[in-house]
């Protein structure tokens, strides 16, 4: 319902997918949140990322849903009437501006809701992406992007956000089962090898070679995520092997106690993927690997450190926003290029 006698506005914000990318939103949102307290604010996504809103502001609630009861013009009819009567919603900032959320805004606007949507620089990064003659320009960060949404709605932010656990570390009881609680003098590494789509993926028998160069090191712990049975099974020709090593691929935790032991680590070792996201949620330093996509593209995770990306510099680089595309050349040298000694010494030079 409504809030009766309201003070504030009623802010809805949505992203839908996919959880990188509404990890990304969270900093904005959080910062939003803090410096409106008297703005009520309804985040609207699916139901899985919905789980990364942890230790969330008073003043945020979060709407997850599955889009499949919300099919077509109809679909979205409803939903936006759902919505206004719910939560009493006068503002919407659109964080996604795909067709869902196109027709999301128009309903709203019917109903009188005022309504602005992300700039995503499609141009821009058509430019940067096609075969030739690329315009080889750092864009503006998309964490960035989601913050002059906020502005054009009239939303003001401050610069309080720095981990979802503010300047403690999650709670250890979250991730027990998986293993104790981190000693004096441990060195604990997160390994993120695996993404949604070829063109970001590293070669997992050289991965292996840089999990295998520290698993050898004393008071050593590795967390190697992945999922499903394939993902798991190749985990698990390091972890059989070494007792430091943890197949987080045949754990059951969820995305908060993720994130809380991703909070007692001192660095991650990631692709371009969601859990680059989550690990600057908790301020963690993370070394990235790119390959068919880039940096200049805005997907940096939010606050992370340019000299910690580990890319080769190519022609045809990048060639996708999202990894999707063939290669063009046919071999993803890209990756295939980078050798494990440069994401060894990339992570030993911040140790």
């Amino acid at each position: 319902m409504p809030r009766k006698n309201k003070k504030g506005r009623d802010i809805l914000i949505s992203r839908f997918s996919a959880l990188g990318d509404v990890a990304m939103t969270l900093p904005s949102v959080y910062n939003a949140c803090s410096a409106n307290p008297d703005d009520r604010f309804y985040f609207l996504t699916r139901n899985h990322p919905a789980q990364v809103f942890i230790n969330r502001p008073e003043n945020l609630t979060v709407v997850g849903i599955d889009p499949a009861n919300y099919k077509g013009v109809a679909g979205m009819w409803r939903l936006a009437g759902a919505l206004r009567s719910r939560f009493g919603i006068d503002t919407f900032v659109d964080l996604h501006d795909v067709l869902r959320t196109k027709l999301l805004r128009v309903f709203l606007s019917l109903r009188g809701v005022k309504c602005r949507h992300i700039n995503k620089g499609r141009s821009e990064k058509k430019n940067l992406t096609r075969p030739n003659h690329k315009v080889l320009i750092q864009l503006k960060p998309t964490p960035e992007r989601y913050d002059d949404t906020f502005r054009k709605a009239g939303v003001k932010l401050d610069d309080a956000f720095r981990s979802v656990y503010g300047t403690k570390k999650g709670n250890p009881l979250e991730f027990r089962d998986i293993t104790p609680a981190k000693q004096p003098g441990e060195y604990w590494l997160a390994i993120a090898p695996f993404a949604k789509h070829q063109g970001k993926i590293y070669p997992f028998e050289q991965i292996s070679k840089v999990a295998e160069h520290f698993a050898r090191k004393p008071e050593t712990r590795i967390f190697i995520f992945g999922f499903g049975s394939e993902e798991e099974k190749q985990i698990a020709s390091l972890s059989d092997r070494y007792p430091n090593i943890i197949n987080m691929a045949s754990a059951s935790l969820g995305i908060g106690a993720e994130l809380a032991l991703l909070s007692h680590c001192d660095a991650m070792l990631s692709m371009d993927s969601a859990n680059m996201h989550l690990a600057s949620l908790v301020g963690l330093r993370t070394v990235s690997v790119w390959g068919a996509t880039h940096p200049y593209t805005g997907f940096l995770g939010w606050r992370q450190n340019p000299a910690d990306v580990v890319q080769l510099d190519m022609t045809c680089r990048p060639c996708s926003v999202f990894g999707n595309k063939p290669c063009l050349r046919g071999d993803y040298h890209c990756l295939q290029g980078i050798t494990p000694q440069m994401i060894i010494q990339k992570l030993e030079s911040g140790t």
